[in-house]
């Protein structure tokens, strides 16, 4: 068991998460325990209470409380079990794997982490993805519950703390796919409404989403920050749905679902950022499109490109569409064999 440590936050680590700073140190401690040193004053910055999800800023001091090492765990002790089931599925996930990093196509309604009551997640499945290792990969960025797609976990530290950096820095190139209600104008864009969270009237805040604002306003806006997306209309049909490419230049939180609902073309099936309407009642679309169209989100990490943080080789990494997604497209005759790996790359 380590001892109260003072850790000052370095300029990698600038505007990173709470929980994720502190996994990269201690990668045994569960998210559970983190939200429980934040709920009890346990862990604080700079003297004062935290959230898991606060922002840390380089420059500032982090207290830890006592950690236990991995050898503190007594032998016997019981490790979460993993149905059989779960572990296919999740085995049967990967798209990529070396010595040091593994790739899973994300499956939606699968959460990332634990916490909000979720108690089957990606971080918790890790353990069947262990293969020759004896330690669990590593979480290194996230997905919301309902997007599927590319995720990417570290298999070794030193794995992990490279890949930190190139997410930190933005070196990485994320694109995603979507269908939405309507066909955005024009075909290509840049959308720089900055977002600000606003508070859910459920309990606990349930119910909170980002709320865009004019880039204008987002220094004079408490809690705001500036946000990036670019996007690219691939295929429409008529001007009742579009199939888009989505590249966030920044990483905020529902970046991309605030960005193009903001437009008036909520992503398919979310209902938070649009309506569960299926018409324009001239303030935007609804965003189900009736039929036999699902009613899950069509947002999907389509591909990640970054450099191997021990290699150094390019990566591109691809991840099929889910299925409730291949149906849409299917129906709508939209040919993903024809469409282009990054439409922006002759812009670029």
């Amino acid at each position: 068991m380590s001892r109260v440590q003072m850790i000052a936050v370095s300029a990698d680590a600038n505007d990173q998460r709470l929980d994720r700073w502190l996994r990269r140190m201690f990668p045994d401690v569960g998210q559970g325990r983190i939200e429980k040193m934040c709920r009890k004053g346990e862990l604080r910055v700079d003297g004062g209470r935290v959230k898991a999800s606060t922002r840390l800023q380089s420059g500032q001091t982090v207290r830890v409380p006592p950690m236990p090492d991995p050898s503190d765990t007594p032998r016997g002790a019981p490790v979460a079990r993993i149905s059989a089931e779960d572990e296919k599925m999740i085995q049967n996930c990967v798209i990529y794997k070396d010595d040091h990093i593994i790739a899973l196509n994300k499956p939606p309604g699968l959460a990332v982490q634990g916490g909000s009551g979720q108690t089957r997640h990606v971080d918790g499945l890790a353990e069947a993805l262990k293969f020759e290792l004896d330690s669990k990969p590593k979480l290194i960025h996230r997905l919301d519950k309902d997007t599927s797609g590319v995720l990417v976990l570290a298999r070794t530290g030193q794995a992990a703390a490279g890949l930190a950096r190139a997410f930190q820095s933005r070196e990485t190139r994320k694109i995603y796919w979507a269908a939405v209600a309507g066909s955005p104008k024009p075909n290509m864009g840049t959308i720089k409404y900055g977002l600000v969270k606003a508070g859910g009237h459920g309990p606990n805040g349930a119910g909170e989403k980002m709320h865009c604002i004019h880039p204008n306003d987002v220094q004079d806006t408490e809690g705001a920050k500036h946000a990036t997306t670019d996007y690219f209309v691939l295929e429409e049909v008529g001007k009742r749905a579009s199939w888009v490419t989505l590249v966030p230049i920044t990483g905020r939180t529902h970046q991309l679902r605030a960005h193009i609902a903001e437009l008036g073309h909520p992503i398919v099936g979310d209902g938070k950022y649009g309506t569960n309407a299926q018409v324009n009642d001239g303030d935007g679309w609804g965003s189900q499109l009736g039929g036999e169209i699902s009613r899950k989100m069509h947002l999907h990490a389509r591909s990640l490109s970054f450099v191997h943080p021990i290699t150094k080789a390019e990566l591109s990494l691809t991840a099929p569409l889910p299925e409730h997604m291949k149906n849409t497209w299917d129906t709508f005759g939209w040919q993903v064999k024809y469409a282009p790996k990054d439409p922006f790359e002759e812009f670029m």
